[in-house]
């Protein structure tokens, strides 16, 4: 762990106070390669694309207030998400931030990181790759339906371009996440190991 600042270098302004809270928190981990670190700033950069090519459909006419606020919430969650790639190679995700009430400071249980990264990569994977791909080969959408008519990917075109630049970075997020899932669990296997008795 790393040692207290001292009362020079604490940060006065409340600004200052966070970007200090938001660097120790996703401070590279110790024995994180720089590739890891690339894969897990990858993972929100290929979920972006779709989020914000969702965002303009809020604003069509016809639509509720409902579906209104579903869309740009599903494009801010969707980035959420994609954000915890980065505590698996952050140091934040390894140790509780000290603004964590009782638990701050403390190590993050490997379970408690490895079991929801590991479900989350197999449901991403499933949904985003396997599903995608064999909904594109065949057509249709993923209950097997026809696509309807005004589905983008259908509409030819720069439209159906566009539409495909966007999602088909989605294809990435669950392998991106597992290797990152993966390599989680070995450098905290590593770490974790009692230090051997002489």
């Amino acid at each position: 762990m790393l040692p207290p600042p001292s009362a020079d270098d604490r940060p006065t302004s409340p600004t200052g106070r966070l970007r200090a809270a938001w660097r120790a928190a996703h401070e590279p981990a110790p024995g994180v390669s720089r590739r890891l670190r690339l894969i897990a700033y990858a993972v929100p950069l290929a979920v972006l694309p779709s989020g914000l090519w969702r965002l303009p459909s809020a604003f069509n006419e016809g639509i509720g207030w409902g579906e209104r606020l579903y869309v740009p919430s599903l494009s801010i969650a969707s980035e959420l998400l994609a954000f915890t790639a980065i505590g698996l190679v952050a140091r934040g995700g390894e140790v509780f931030p000290r603004w964590v009430p009782y638990l701050g400071g403390r190590q993050v249980p490997r379970g408690a990181a490895v079991v929801p990264a590991a479900f989350g990569a197999t449901a991403l994977t499933l949904v985003f790759t396997v599903l995608f791909i064999v909904t594109e080969i065949r057509g249709t959408t993923i209950r097997g339906d026809e696509l309807p008519a005004d589905f983008p990917g259908e509409a030819g075109g720069w439209e159906a371009a566009w539409f495909s630049l966007c999602y088909a970075p989605l294809i990435l997020w669950g392998p991106l996440m597992a290797v990152l899932t993966v390599a989680y669990a070995k450098r905290r296997r590593r770490t974790d190991r009692p230090a051997a008795t002489v």
